[in-house]
């Protein structure tokens, strides 16, 4: 676990070497401004009903005890992360009705707990399935913090997003590493890939918002964001229901 500490050394080195960094409020002026059936931004934020569905289908399948494949000490952070799933459309939704910093508080929020529940969970399937009780609440306190930490600098004038930015792209880095570096317990693990995938997908869109929208002005990139964004935990949930203990099922892989 060398490569793993050295990663997120790296990544602190970097990302503390840098200015305090404010937010860009030319990051609330999204390309598609449309307003229908009286929704201020309509496509903006009708966008996010996918995280809504995968977020309570999700959920609906621990609650129900559907075959879904993982180790049961990692059962809480899957809870949290499809209950995060499920809140990031709402924060979202929230947030693209009427863009602002006071409203990206509450779509960063639920989005962080996501992505720290699912950096968890990967650390329990590939390093230790015990060791769920000694990373997930620390790692939901990390992120949590991070986003109130950027909003109280930014409500002081000074704004800073580097702990934000650390806690969304360190793992970005580090799933992969550990995907390629630790032993596979599963079958079908090209659905983690898929979801990075989707993932990396999203922050393309999200940054080609104006040139996608201008194109025929039919979706902007920030809409399909978000449908990228939530295709990527339906395509993990479609391999937990399909995917056996490797031990049982490498003949399968």
């Amino acid at each position: 676990m060398k490569g793993f500490w050295l990663i997120t050394g790296l990544c602190l080195i970097v990302l503390m070497s840098l200015s305090a960094i404010p937010q860009d409020q030319a990051y609330h002026d999204f390309a598609d401004q449309r307003q229908l059936l009286g929704i201020e931004h309509f496509w903006n934020v009708v966008s996010n009903l996918p995280f809504l569905l995968v977020g309570y289908i999700g959920l609906k399948a621990l609650q129900d005890g559907d075959a879904l494949h993982f180790p049961k000490p990692l059962l809480n952070c899957y809870w949290v992360f499809f209950f995060g799933v499920f809140a990031t459309g709402i924060g979202s939704m929230y947030y693209h009705l009427q863009p602002n910093n006071e409203t990206l508080l509450w779509d960063r929020l639920p989005m962080t707990i996501a992505f720290m529940a699912f950096f968890s969970l990967i650390i329990g399937e590939y390093i230790d399935e015990n060791i769920d009780r000694q990373v997930l609440l620390p790692l939901l306190l990390l992120g949590i913090t991070s986003v109130f930490y950027w909003y109280t600098t930014e409500t002081a004038g000074n704004g800073d997003l580097r702990p934000y930015a650390f806690v969304h792209f360190a793992p970005m880095l580090l799933i992969p590493y550990i995907l390629l570096t630790q032993p596979v317990r599963y079958s079908h693990q090209h659905y983690v890939w898929a979801m990075l995938l989707t993932y990396l997908a999203a922050k393309i869109f999200e940054a080609l918002d104006d040139q996608v929208y201008f194109v025929g002005e039919l979706l902007s990139g920030h809409s399909i964001k978000h449908m990228c964004a939530a295709l990527g935990p339906y395509v993990f949930l479609l391999g937990l229901k399909q995917r056996q203990p490797i031990v049982q099922a490498h003949d399968k892989v």
